[in-house]
């Protein structure tokens, strides 16, 4: 009979070609395999350490290695009841879903656990679809919003688009591409009056009929964290309002405290949504996602439904527990705390570094957007040659943008006032590094 191959075999990448897509990528020249974590650092399969500044792309939103979630998984696991699936009663569901209708602001909200952010968009996107009885959809230029079918047809940045084949008819708004050259030098108040006059634009021009919904990151993920100014979302809401069109936030990369300012990434506009999207962070690495909406949008499809994996009793120990966590330790005062000392010191050091085009972000949600010093044009190779030297400098960073310029990124919301400032050291010598080099 054939056998595994040993765990000890060397050449894991090279079983990694033979066995994984092409198209999964993976992060640096030499990529690392990830063996151990505790707290904020993980260490490789060399032994090297790391401060982890991506947390898993976001997931591990309370580091590793947290004794509160390890235990309430290991109770659950205790009881010999991994999975019954929807079909029963899930105590620890309905717990769930009780703190985040709560939290989520939403009037009369219910909600519905999934496995994954890109499901619980398809979710969203079925609900809102079924709503108002048209498969029009607005979403946001240079989005994110998962790689299934629906979900691609509402991501806007074509390295994340394999066809132009959907199930929906999008059209895509402006409101996070600032950098184009109508809208240069724009402050924020006069950006959004274009933006929004540009969104009226499209519905008397583009679309026919009734549209379903807008739905939106408050701050793009795979985009590069770019971020719209907060109102935005406010002001394109006054205009849905209007003709009855819903509002989902896709709060898969911003929730739970993330950005400092607000629970909930939508917040930061003075905006409560029809629906929002959440997944990543909350079950702190264990797979949960799901859609808070109004009521009457959950129950409103007429076909039985149900989530095989959806709320199954691991996910929801671990996601009560972590989502407790978060909210025991405050630890969005303390994403506030560390992220702006962060930004603030990128912001610092960013004059006297050319290949530092922008910074930007808000909390533990920050990124840093490299040009090339003698043109300005966006740079992938010096971006991919930072996250090189962050890594070689024991730092784990995330890379994205529209152009494949930008470090993205989000550590742990735990993290200290000492990693903070750690992190922000490495960063910036690897930037002085990296911008000499350029610049010789």
């Amino acid at each position: 009979m054939p056998t595994e191959p040993s765990p000890e075999t060397p050449d894991l990448l090279a079983r990694h070609r033979a066995v994984i897509p092409n198209w999964v990528a993976l992060y640096y020249d030499e990529p690392i395999e990830i063996v151990s974590g505790r707290g904020n650092r993980v260490v490789d399969a060399t032994g090297k350490s790391y401060l982890d500044f991506f947390a898993g792309i976001l997931t591990n939103m309370i580091g590793y290695d947290v004794a509160e979630v390890r235990e309430a998984v290991e109770r659950q696991l205790a009881t010999g009841v991994v999975h019954t699936s929807t079909v029963y009663l899930l105590r620890g569901q309905v717990t769930l879903a009780e703190k985040i209708a709560r939290l989520s602001g939403i009037p009369d909200a219910k909600v519905f656990f999934t496995n994954s952010g890109t499901e619980a968009n398809e979710t969203a996107l079925l609900l809102a679809t079924y709503a108002r009885k048209t498969d029009q959809v607005l979403a946001m230029r240079q989005s994110y919003h998962g790689r299934s079918f629906g979900a691609i047809g509402v991501t806007s940045n074509r390295s994340w688009k394999n066809n132009s084949y959907s199930p929906l008819n999008v059209h895509f708004l402006h409101g996070a591409d600032r950098h184009l050259p109508q809208f240069r030098g724009m402050g924020d108040a006069d950006y959004i009056e274009a933006c929004t006059a540009d969104l009226r634009h499209v519905l008397a021009t583009a679309v026919g009929g009734d549209v379903a919904a807008l739905i939106a990151e408050p701050i793009q993920g795979v985009g590069g964290f770019t971020t719209p100014p907060d109102g935005l979302f406010a002001a394109y809401r006054e205009v849905l309002a209007e003709e009855g069109i819903l509002f989902i936030s896709d709060e898969v990369q911003t929730g739970w405290g993330r950005t400092g300012s607000a629970f909930f990434g939508i917040q930061n506009h003075g905006v409560v949504p029809d629906m929002m999207t959440f997944a990543k962070g909350l079950g702190n690495g264990f797979a949960v996602g799901g859609v808070v909406a109004r009521g009457d949008l959950l129950d409103a499809p007429h076909a039985i439904g149900l989530a095989t994996f959806g709320g199954n009793p691991i996910s929801m120990a671990a996601a009560n527990a972590t989502l407790d966590y978060v909210l025991d330790h405050d630890l969005q005062a303390n994403a506030l705390k560390t992220g702006t000392l962060i930004i603030e010191g990128l912001r610092e050091a960013a004059p006297r570094l050319p290949i530092v085009k922008d910074v930007r972000g808000k909390g533990l949600m920050f990124a840093v957007e490299i040009a090339d010093p003698a043109t300005g044009a966006p740079s992938p190779a010096l971006a991919t040659r930072l996250m090189e030297e962050t890594r070689r400098a024991g730092l784990l960073a995330g890379k994205g943008g529209l152009y494949g310029n930008t470090l993205r990124m989000a550590p742990p919301l735990t993290l200290t006032l000492d990693e903070a400032a750690e992190g922000l050291g490495i960063l910036v010598a690897a930037l002085e590094l990296v911008n000499a080099e350029a610049s010789a």
